[in-house]
This record gives C-alpha cells, structure tokens and sequence, in this order.
C-alpha cells in the first residue's frame, strides 16, 4: 500500500488549491489524482476571459487561470497521477484508484479532499419528447466541440436554460458565424450572472425568453426544430402558447450537479439542496479526515471562490493532519447554521464552537429580491444585518461573521434569512 499524508482526488482549480495551500501549511507527502489527461479541469475549455478578477486582481482566461496553478504545483514536490480513476474510499481513509500503468493503487492517507468537480444535467433528466436526433448536447459538450476539437454543433440554435455556460456558448456560437434563435428559461429569472446575461445576450442581440420552455424536439436522424411554449407559476406548459422555431441544435444549459457518487459511497451525511457534502467551516465533512471544496461541494459562479474555499478545505486538512488525525472529529461541538425564508442553503452548515477565525457564510437566495435585507440571528439576537438593493438566485452571496460573534452566543445556532 502506499502511504501519503494528503490524497486530493481531482485535479482541477479546486483540487490544485486545496493541495498548493496544505504543501504551504506544511504538509509533507500529497498527491492529486486526477481522471483526465491533463490538470486543469473545465478551464482547460474556457477559453472565454473573466477569470481570476478577485483572486489575481486581473483578467483572465480559463487555460491561463488554470496554468498559474499548475505551474506553481510543478515548483513542488506534491505528486500527479493524470489518467487515474478513484472507484473508492474505503475504512481508514483508503483510497482505491486505477489506472492504465500501475493497474490498480491501494493509497493509505491521514486525510483526504474531495475536489472532483460537476457535471451537466442531461436530456434523459428533463423528459421532453421527440426522438433522439442528432444535435441535441448539453452546452458543456458543445463548448468542448469548439474550443477544443474545432468542430461546430450547428447553425442555428436554440438554448434552453440560462445558466452561464448557456449565455457564454450563446455568445461563443454567434461569434463562430452561428444564429441563436432564443435563450429560454423555465423560471421567471436567469439563473445565470448579471454579467453575463449584459455580455453574452443583450450586446450580442439574442433574446431572453422567461418562463418559457422547450416542449417537443422535431426531426428523426437530425434535429430539425424545436415547439417552444409559456409556463404558468407552476413550470406546466400554457395551451395555446405554443411556437414552432426551426433549427438544428438544441443547446442544454439546465443545471450543474456535483459528482458525489464516491462522496455517498463513502457513508457522508449530504445536503439534499446543494447535493454536497455537509461541511463544517474549513470543509470537512461528516466523516473525520475527509474534506471537500468546489463544485462537489456547491455550485460556484465564479472559480476566484473556488480557489478561496478550496484553500479553506486545504488549511483544514493541514490542521487535521499535523495534528496526526486527532483533528475535528465527532466529539466535536457545532454551531448549527440554517437557511430561513428566503435563503435556499448555506454552506457551510456548521460551525465549530472553538472556531480560531472570521467564517464566511456563503448562500444563495431562493427569488429576486429589491432592497432587501440579509439578516443573521441567534436566540433573536442580531449577528449581522445589511441591506442589498438586489439579491437574485443566480448569484451566490457571502456574508462574514467575526470570531467573536460565534464565541459569544449563548443558542448554538445561527439562523440566516432575508428580510423584504
């Protein structure tokens, strides 16, 4: 068996940073393993800029975003296995992975950090009928098509969904020659960042169309058009609404989720909102030495907060281990942390009562919200309170509670809601 003090499954931006940040707390032995030929992760397809404005203080694209990380884990001793596939993690945080050169790898590991990301929500999962043509892929798929492998899906498109994938390959389509027909959304909002609805749609002339969905697929061998149609409050189609718009790709921009098949295989308590991992303020989940940051944990708007959490989760497993896993365990006492009203989730959703520094709450809303105010309480005392002049679903919020708050309450629990 091979023995490491930290194996970090997942060698995109988050698992890069969780592994760069325990190597600078003074952990020894790490290593990244990784199922794709190369670091990097999605950003290796996003060659779109808008990266590292936080976190660099400057404009970047995804490749170079990506490549500052992996050039700073090349000026370390933190090992890579690309091409390795995890399949389990076993009693006694025993990492089993395989790959096509050492076969398969039995790894003994003082902690662990989940990082292996998301992935897209297929057709299978929204039941529309038609047949299954060709040109109908998620807009993750299509983006790989273009910038990677320099293929085009089609030319004219119809995109369902407005997250932000959706809106950047709206933009990214047009710019390559193609006519997106419309962006429909199922809710009356975008799901995506203010940003990028201004960028990708209204500079580009492409309609937005609200509570409004795909309803049937036309074509046999390829898709040759689309019956768009209105949705009333309760996402079911309004008769008579109905639109015929001829295309030949349908674009599928219908949500993200979390890759935590190893995660429940594993016995760790998940949330049923966020479809991650339940987590305590530097990551660590509900079974000790374990810890998980990124898009497994919660969908991200933006990488800059993935970097930044994900060195959270890497601080946490550094402590963990340099303690030599007498680190957090269960006999540790929690402050519970619960959304109200209009607050979807919060990661994390608990909070060391001896907690040694400021924790970030971050949450997203479940409506649009004006002039509204965030609010944080404890046995109705008020932690923190500031108002917003718009809070909207396809934004994460973060809100900080200092040290000394948490210290102080006297109910172990912190309640976060939005006040209208």
């Amino acid at each position: 068996m091979l023995k490491y003090d930290l194996v970090v499954i997942g060698g995109g931006p988050a698992g890069m940073a969780a592994a760069l940040k325990a190597k600078e707390c003074g952990v020894n032995k790490i290593i990244i393993l990784e199922r794709a030929a190369t670091l990097g992760g999605i950003l290796e397809q996003c060659i779109h800029a808008g990266f590292g404005l936080h976190y660099f203080g400057e404009e970047l694209s995804g490749p170079e975003y990506a490549y500052r990380f992996i050039k700073q884990l090349r000026e370390t001793d933190i090992e890579v296995k690309t091409d390795t596939m995890v399949t389990d993690i076993k009693t006694g945080n025993i990492v089993i992975a395989t790959n096509s050169a050492d076969g398969v790898l039995e790894i003994g590991a003082t902690a662990i950090v989940l990082a292996m990301g998301c992935r897209e929500r297929p057709r299978g999962a929204l039941d529309i009928p038609g047949s299954r043509a060709s040109g109908i892929m998620t807009a993750g798929t299509a983006q790989k098509y273009v910038n990677i492998n320099g293929y085009m899906p089609g030319k004219k498109i119809v995109i369902l969904g407005s997250g932000d994938i959706g809106l950047i390959m709206a933009r990214r389509m047009t710019l390559e020659g193609a006519k997106v027909e419309t962006v429909c959304e199922l809710m009356p909002y975008s799901g995506g960042l203010q940003r990028n609805i201004v960028q990708c749609l209204e500079d580009m002339g492409i309609p937005l169309r609200l509570s409004c969905t795909v309803i049937k697929t036309h074509g046999i061998e390829r898709l040759e058009g689309v019956t768009i149609a209105n949705v009333d409050k309760n996402r079911k189609p309004i008769a008579g609404t109905e639109e015929y718009i001829e295309c030949d790709t349908l674009l599928l921009s219908v949500g993200l989720i979390p890759e935590n098949e190893l995660t429940r295989s594993a016995g760790i308590m998940i949330d049923p909102i966020t479809n991650g991992a339940i987590v305590d303020e530097y990551r660590q989940t509900s079974r000790p030495g374990i810890f998980a940051c990124g898009n497994v944990l919660q969908v991200h708007d933006l990488v800059d907060y993935v970097t930044a959490e994900s060195q959270l989760a890497g601080e946490g497993a550094a402590k963990y281990i340099l303690s030599k896993g007498k680190g957090k365990g269960k006999s540790t006492k929690y402050i519970s942390v619960r959304p109200q009203g209009g607050v979807r989730y919060t990661v994390p959703q608990n909070i060391s009562c001896n907690t040694d520094s400021d924790v970030k709450i971050y949450f997203r809303v479940r409506d649009v919200y004006r002039n509204a105010k965030i609010t944080v309480t404890s046995a109705d005392k008020v932690i923190y309170s500031k108002k917003k002049p718009k809070l909207a679903p396809g934004e994460m919020e973060n809100i900080l509670i200092k040290v000394d708050d948490i210290k102080n309450l006297d109910k172990k629990e912190l309640i976060v809601k939005v006040e209208v």
